[in-house]
């Protein structure tokens, strides 16, 4: 057991922890005797410690607690005044805490009897102004003798066995994942998983006893049960399926949870959902995180980018745990960031799944056109994509695309064997009806969308091929002379499916006053996230709410060299009967947003013609409205 009593100075923790440590027969260590000379000599003369002080005294203490939790554990008391502080001294899940606190002109007269000690009277107030309400622990009134702390004290340690720091309800493929990498990170956590009879049963125990080389995981199937291994605040992670089961199990959650406790969206839910389970929970006391999470099941164990909206409270509680388990970007920071409030944690994932939509559909239609319309084999089309790799069209789609192509199966390419009937699970969808919602154009991730549509008709397909006498056209011109082409009009159209997933992104943010901090997004997506890529780092270092996505650097210049080719590739592919959904209406959108006199005159006037819905006119610069008797 590891025990540390921490409190403002004067508090009696001293008193407390010696008497702690010599009932439950274990070393004791005060912080004082870990304090550089320095830092003596600075408290001697009556200034406070800056945080730079703090480091070594705080890392000295961190060593010790890992040296004593290997012999058995021991008793230390520091004032551990801040969070950060606290989080130095997490070296082991098996800690216990215990926070003093109590009157300020209690602890005044106490400290003002003290003889000969460097902490001075007057340094109090400074210690109280520095002091956090800490995150996990018990809270101890100093009110009473020393003798009946140590009883409450005791009693705390012998009754409240040691609560774990996390929950995860959803033992699935990204809630087994995340558990693990929490557990793996030092944070203790209780695993749930509903009891089905004959279908789901002892799910979670699996979990647990498959990676026996975490002993700070504990399983359960009695909700209850889960609820009273935690910590208080508790800290819930519900990664289970979007929609109706979210609110079935905050029903089932909400009667047994507490004022401060913390839930947690991790799924793709509707972010319209998210905004009212917000409120929900804030009615009650409580705190709610939608929280968007991105990588894949690989990436949930081993680090994704994380997303988190809501409360911003409540993401102060668990800041530390996601930064430990997300990726990081090439500095070294995580890939988590507190997006901003209401569901705008899982109004980004929705966006990034669009986006991420678009940018597996442009390289699905590469490929096919690549294979069936310049005969190339599957090996060159991966060498193709493997070479834009290493360069600035560096993308973990990309990458895995290109590794796809050269995967065989009894000799065979597997891909071929694969029906081609594209799957979703409505994310791409919200991402359109949105758009559609707040007026923004969104045709190249719309078809992104109608494509999988499209696919699902299999049959229709297969039936139309042949009523129709449909096939495809060999392209009789070299590879080589299109190559550059298409590398540039691939480039193009990623620009433009990111330039139309921010363009929804701002104007949502703008109009909702969500303040979103696009810089930061897209940080956090150059790792962990499936739409990590080289232009993703660009996007980060560059974006300005000030200029279209279009006019950012490295932007602009090849919006200007590309969409001549774009243009030629998607007419190529047309002629040659390949059907290019996204990058054939990228190429119309970017037509269309930088033409400077567009056809919509021609509507306008058909508008009033047939429904008198008036006009405006060029040559009037008032604003007023014209109607025509076109009869």
């Amino acid at each position: 057991m590891l025990v540390i009593v921490t409190g403002v100075s004067g508090t009696g923790k001293s008193t407390l922890g010696a008497l702690l440590a010599e009932r439950l027969g274990l070393p004791f260590f005060d912080a004082d005797q870990f304090h550089p000379a320095a830092n003596v000599a600075k408290m001697s003369a009556g200034h406070p410690l800056t945080d730079e002080d703090r480091i070594p005294w705080l890392q000295a203490m961190a060593d010790q607690l890992v040296e004593s939790g290997k012999s058995g554990g021991a008793v230390l008391t520091c004032s551990a005044l801040k969070n950060s502080y606290r989080k130095m001294l997490s070296v082991s899940p098996s800690i216990r805490w215990i926070h003093l606190t109590g009157d300020r002109d209690l602890i005044w007269e106490r400290m003002s009897a003290r003889q000969n000690h460097f902490m001075k009277a007057g340094m109090l107030d400074s210690q109280i102004a520095l002091w956090e309400k800490p995150l996990t622990g018990y809270l101890l009134d100093i009110t009473g003798t020393p003798e009946q702390l140590l009883d409450a004290s005791l009693h705390y340690l012998k009754t409240q066995p040691m609560n774990m720091q996390m929950g995860v309800i959803g033992m699935g493929v990204m809630g087994k994942s995340l558990a693990l990498n929490l557990a793996e990170k030092g944070v203790s956590v209780s695993l749930y998983n509903r009891y089905v009879a004959g279908k789901e049963e002892g799910v979670a125990q699996k979990v647990v006893d498959e990676n026996p080389e975490f002993s700070n995981t504990a399983a359960f199937e009695d909700l209850q049960k889960f609820v009273d291994s935690l910590e208080k605040p508790r800290r819930i992670l519900m990664m289970i399926p979007a929609g109706a089961a979210i609110d079935a199990q905050l029903d089932a959650l909400i009667p047994i949870l507490e004022k401060d406790d913390l839930v947690i969206d991790g799924g793709n839910s509707f972010y319209k959902d998210s905004e009212r389970r917000v409120e929900r929970l804030r009615e009650v006391g409580m705190h709610f995180l939608p929280m968007g999470v991105s990588g894949g099941e690989e990436g949930a164990r081993k680090g994704p980018s994380i997303m988190p909206g809501g409360n911003a409270e409540g993401y102060a509680m668990v800041e530390d745990f996601l930064g430990r388990i997300s990726a990081k970007d090439k500095d070294g920071k995580p890939c988590v960031t507190y997006v901003g409030p209401g569901g705008s944690g899982h109004f980004i994932k929705m966006v990034h799944n669009s986006i991420e939509y678009g940018e597996m559909q442009v390289l699905a239609e590469l490929t096919h056109l690549l294979r069936f319309g310049f005969g190339c084999t599957a090996e060159q089309v991966s060498a193709i994509f493997a070479d834009w790799g290493k360069g600035e069209l560096k993308s973990f789609l990309l990458e895995i695309t290109a590794d796809l192509l050269l995967f065989k199966e009894d000799g065979a390419l597997l891909l071929d064997k694969i029906l081609d009937q594209a799957g979703q699970k409505g994310t791409g969808a919200w991402s359109l009806t949105t758009a559609l919602e707040y007026g923004i154009p969104y045709s190249p991730l719309a078809e992104s969308v109608n494509a999988r549509g499209v696919s699902g008709e299999k049959a229709m397909r297969v039936a139309f091929s042949k009523t129709f006498q449909h096939e495809f056209q060999k392209v009789e011109d070299s590879l080589e002379s299109w190559l550059p082409k298409i590398k540039a009009a691939y480039s193009l159209a990623r620009i433009i499916n990111h330039e139309v997933g921010f363009r929804l992104m701002k104007t949502v943010s703008d109009t909702k006053d969500w303040k979103l901090n696009f810089n930061e997004i897209s940080r956090i997506w150059t790792n962990g996230c499936i739409i990590r890529s080289g232009l993703m780092e660009n996007i980060s270092a560059n974006y300005s709410d000030s200029v279209s996505f279009f006019e950012t650097a490295g932007v602009k210049e090849q919006v200007i060299s590309g969409r001549k080719a774009l243009a030629e590739l998607v007419g190529l592919g047309l002629t040659h009967g390949f059907a290019l959904p996204v990058m054939s209406a990228g190429i119309n959108y970017l037509l269309g947003r930088i033409t400077a006199e567009s056809s919509a005159s021609v509507i306008q006037a058909q508008r009033d013609y047939f429904g008198a819905h008036t006009y405006q006119r060029k040559d009037d610069a008032s604003g007023k409205f014209y109607h025509t008797n076109w009869i």
